[in-house]
């Protein structure tokens, strides 16, 4: 059984939480020996429009397919991001038992199965490479996220063992972690943003500025080339983006390929043959924006997360 913390330190967000949107709970569980933990997304109890856009080359993910536009379930009850690579899978089984326990889920006529859509990064590298997240503290994540306490900025959860900047070597590493944000749209609505930041490249201010990693690493790169030290699958960037204005399922999609401009805007180099950067929306509920707007917004949110995992 999992013998992590449910948080550690957690940081206010002085760019706003993704917790600011109406329905949105995260909780956390924490291992800080072996430098792991997961974070979970909880939408309300009847679930949330969702849709998921995965554009890294090496991604860990499940239940992923049903949220693309024609697949018969729209809705999804919780999101799990977990370090320990594809072994912290397991804490979404925990997840799916803790909502199942209280009745929540998709009718299927016999009994509600909650829908739970999870993605990992790669931290076996940073601390014990046996301490995974299972489903307890899976389970544990959920019953941290119930008090409705912020999500906060910090090594903690998913990105208790998440590193940046380490294209040129793991020497050249900075650290990671969980950043969330949000923003007042003009319409009344809101949009929040929740990243788990475990990037190959370098976080940079929105002026290009290095905020964490070595820097000039495009430069060295076009200088010198690049002998692979990173290997494929052991970065990523997770990012679960949550707005109340009202969404169908094909909007969302569209919302989740946009938002990676985001991660352009804060990450360098992004979306390399290394990463495994997947980003998922939720929509909680009936407010109205205009597209182009949202869509602005999405980017600007997820670019403030990013960084705020890092500073």
């Amino acid at each position: 059984m999992s013998t992590g913390l449910y948080r550690g330190e957690v940081d206010s967000a002085d760019q706003g939480d993704i917790t600011d949107v109406p329905g949105i709970r995260v909780g956390h569980w924490t291992d800080p020996v072996g430098l792991t933990g997961c974070t979970v997304v909880l939408a309300p109890d009847e679930g949330a429009v969702a849709s998921v856009d995965v554009r890294g080359a090496a991604p860990g993910t499940r239940e992923t397919d049903l949220l693309r536009p024609g697949r018969t379930v729209d809705r999804v009850h919780a999101i799990l991001l977990a370090g320990g690579s594809a072994f912290g899978l397991a804490a979404a089984d925990g997840v799916m038992g803790h909502l199942a326990e209280k009745g929540i889920g998709f009718p299927t006529g016999v009994r509600n199965v909650p829908i739970v859509s999870a993605a990992v990064l790669f931290d076996l590298g940073v601390g014990d490479p046996n301490a995974t997240p299972d489903a307890a503290a899976g389970r544990h994540a959920c019953i941290d996220a119930e008090p409705e306490s912020p999500c906060g900025n910090g090594r903690f959860g998913a990105g208790t063992g998440a590193t940046v900047g380490k294209l040129l070597g793991p020497d050249q590493a900075a650290p990671g972690g969980i950043g969330t944000a949000s923003v007042e749209l003009p319409g009344g609505g809101i949009i929040g943003a929740l990243a788990a930041v475990n990037a190959v490249g370098d976080i940079v201010a929105a002026d290009g500025t290095p905020i964490a990693g070595p820097g000039d690493i495009v430069e060295t790169l076009l200088a010198n080339g690049l002998s692979m030290p990173a290997a494929p699958g052991e970065n990523t960037t997770l990012v679960v983006v949550a707005t109340n204005v009202g969404l169908d399922k094909t909007q969302a999609h569209r919302l989740s390929e946009v938002v990676h401009d985001g991660f352009a805007h804060a990450i360098r180099p992004v979306h390399t043959a290394l990463d495994g950067d997947t980003a998922f929306v939720l929509s909680t509920g009936i407010a109205m924006e205009n597209p182009v707007v949202l869509e602005i917004a999405a980017v600007e949110v997820v670019a403030r997360a990013i960084r705020n995992a890092v500073s």
